[in-house]
């Protein structure tokens, strides 16, 4: 287990990372938590929208906790049903339920003398918070099916994208469990409240995916950062990175111009897509966007269009399942072999 550095100052201002880009003053009071809660073994709750960056402040505190040489496990709560997220975070033994060929290791036992980064927990059970409680106060549970207790040495962070105190007085949320996760808590700001990082920000993203595609770094106009700094950021950092991606995929030239931006973003009325529940509306908007965007003498389109919409669906349920591509294979309704296809042609090996 590795120990903190000697010159380890919790007071240093600075992102505590490399990945962690932005200097705002909101910013600043999340590193100096970072810095200070990550030399304890102390729960830490991350509060934040989504798109906010939590998991990447998660990894901070454990890399630089004593614990920075241990597995850091992460775990999607709102990517299962209650039966599987308690075999995900507990294991189960041969036989628990039909299709538990095998004894399985749980993600907490996984994480022994590291941490757990539990994701979405607002979007845990009544039961399951039980379970998690005493997993917190007395370092012990039960495989599925099993009654030999297993003790572990493991951190937990969890992360919620709700207000875990409004979640409590609604009763969706045990309290005792929130009480328990709220040593330490770190609230996240939205992009809105830290514009003055938008411009790092883009400048690190058009690295990133000018070095992914094998060119330099397309420059942005004028007119283009100011859209990005008057537009809300609804979706958040995560938001300005699709955005950005797209942008430097789509630009003709060495300029990032603004009709690269979506409408909603050049401050024009967006246009209304159609809901979740009616998926041929979302496609056809989907669509049509994509070729606006493409401009009238774009080509292969397919490539452009089809092609990153399915890199997208399989990037985003393979992250869903926390890359066990055979969970993944059966969301997307495609054989394994299938899967593992594609995540080799689209580069989604990592």
């Amino acid at each position: 287990m590795s120990r903190v550095p000697a010159n380890f100052d919790p007071n240093e201002t600075g992102p505590p990372i490399p990945e962690l880009i932005g200097t705002a003053p909101a910013m600043e009071q999340v590193y100096r938590l970072t810095r200070r809660v990550a030399r304890s073994s102390a729960s830490v709750l991350l509060l934040g929208e989504t798109g906010t960056g939590k998991e990447l402040i998660a990894k901070a505190i454990h890399r630089l906790s004593p614990r920075g040489s241990g597995p850091f496990v992460r775990v999607n709560c709102g990517a299962l049903a209650e039966n599987l997220l308690e075999s995900e975070l507990f294991g189960h033994v041969r036989g628990a339920f039909t299709g538990a060929v095998d004894n399985r290791t749980g993600r907490f036992e996984a994480a022994h003398t590291g941490t757990v980064f539990l994701d979405e927990i607002n979007c845990t059970t009544p039961k399951l918070q039980v379970k998690l409680l005493r997993v917190l106060q007395e370092h012990e549970f039960e495989r599925v099916g099993d009654t030999q207790t297993i003790r572990v040495d493991t951190r937990v962070i969890a992360a919620s994208n709700r207000d875990l105190l409004d979640e409590t007085e609604a009763g969706r949320f045990r309290e005792d469990l929130y009480y328990r996760l709220n040593v330490v808590t770190i609230y996240l700001p939205p992009l809105r409240e830290r514009r003055e990082d938008i411009p790092a920000l883009v400048n690190h993203f058009l690295r990133l995916y000018s070095d992914e595609n094998f060119h330099e770094p397309p420059h942005i106009e004028p007119a283009v950062m100011g859209a990005l700094l008057a537009y809300s950021w609804p979706g958040n950092v995560r938001e300005l990175q699709n955005y950005i991606e797209r942008a430097v995929v789509l630009a003709p030239g060495d300029a990032v111009t603004v009709d690269l931006l979506p409408e909603m973003v050049r401050g024009g009325k967006p246009r209304r897509i159609g809901r979740l529940s009616d998926p041929e509306a979302l496609v056809s908007e989907l669509a049509r966007q994509g070729i606006d965007a493409a401009g009238p003498q774009a080509e292969n389109l397919h490539a452009a269009i089809v092609n990153r919409v399915e890199r997208e669906v399989i990037a985003q349920v393979l992250a869903a399942c926390d890359g066990v591509q055979i969970k993944a294979a059966e969301r997307l309704g495609i054989s394994r072999n299938t899967l593992h296809k594609k995540v080799k042609e689209y580069g989604l090996e990592k």
